[in-house]
Formats: C-alpha cells, sequence, structure tokens
C-alpha cells in the first residue's frame, strides 16, 4: 500500500497528495469519494472496493496559503542570483546576517544574504556602516518582486 492518492478539496482545488490507506479510510468515512480510480479492486473479507487514485473531499477545507517560506542555504542563494551581495562573486558562497546575531539580529529573510567567503570574513562582527559594506540589493522575503516605492524626499530637511 505505498501507492499514493491526489486529493482534491470540495472545489476541486488541488490540496496534497496521500498515502493510499489514508485514501480509502476518507472514502469508507464517507468523506471523500472517488473521482479516478485503477482497474483493480481492493479486497477485503467483506467486500471488494475502488483502488483510488483521485479523490475529491466532501466538505470544503480551508489551506492557509500564506505561509512564510522557511530560511535555508538553497533558498537564500536562490534569492540572491547565487552571487556575493557585496562584491557579485560566484563562488565560495555563505549566509551572512547582516546584523550580526551576537548584536541582536536575527535569522529572519531582512536580515540574511548570501556572501562570498571573503566578504564574510572581512565583515566578521560588525555592522554594515562600521566597515562600509553593504549589500547590493536590500534582503526581502523571497516571492516579493517589486521593491517598495521611494521614500519621498522631504522639503525641509531640518524638520525630518
Amino acid at each position: 500500500m505505498a501507492q499514493q492518492v491526489l486529493v482534491l478539496n470540495a472545489t476541486y482545488e488541488p490540496i496534497n497528495v496521500c498515502s493510499l490507506q489514508r485514501a480509502v479510510v476518507l472514502v469508507l468515512k464517507n468523506k471523500a469519494e472517488v473521482l479516478e480510480r485503477a482497474a483493480r479492486k481492493l479486497r477485503s473479507a467483506a467486500a471488494d472496493h475502488a483502488y483510488p487514485l483521485v479523490i475529491r473531499l466532501v466538505y470544503f477545507v480551508r489551506v492557509p496559503r500564506n505561509e512564510s517560506r522557511k530560511i535555508s542555504r538553497r533558498a537564500v542563494f536562490a534569492r540572491d542570483g547565487y552571487e556575493c551581495q557585496y562584491c557579485g562573486a560566484a563562488s565560495h558562497l555563505t549566509m551572512d546576517h547582516v546584523i550580526p546575531r551576537s548584536r541582536g539580529g536575527g535569522s529572519s529573510w531582512d536580515n540574511v544574504v548570501t556572501s562570498c567567503a571573503p566578504c564574510n570574513l572581512r565583515k566578521g562582527n560588525r555592522l554594515p556602516h562600521e566597515i562600509n559594506m553593504h549589500p547590493r540589493t536590500g534582503s526581502r522575503t523571497p516571492g516579493c518582486h517589486t521593491s517598495p516605492p521611494p521614500r519621498p524626499r522631504c522639503r525641509h530637511p531640518e524638520r525630518c
């Protein structure tokens, strides 16, 4: 029973893939209906059952879609185009905390950038303005392809 079954919401929207055993339980409890079945059948002592390939839930299940993506080296590198955000190098890549963790910076998308090993070593435990090493692009959560609008310039800098 290692077969995988596609699970659709009541609106025919794909939710996930589950095991054959889980799908059969959902169908037997009348929580789902079989939309597509295989040619063979599942046999029990008392009855024969359809071998589901695709099932649809009877009731609508709300699936949260705005989950934030977890931080991983691969995801940070992909977001930054596989190049160092300080010098543009594409080899010996590491992750760098813009505000070091020892100085109160966290491991969030807004504080982590791709850095080559030499730049990461040179920056060390310092803030970007202390060593004059600022990332080329602002760190952001992946999927945000638009940059924030530019901050309006104040006509009266003495009041700002």
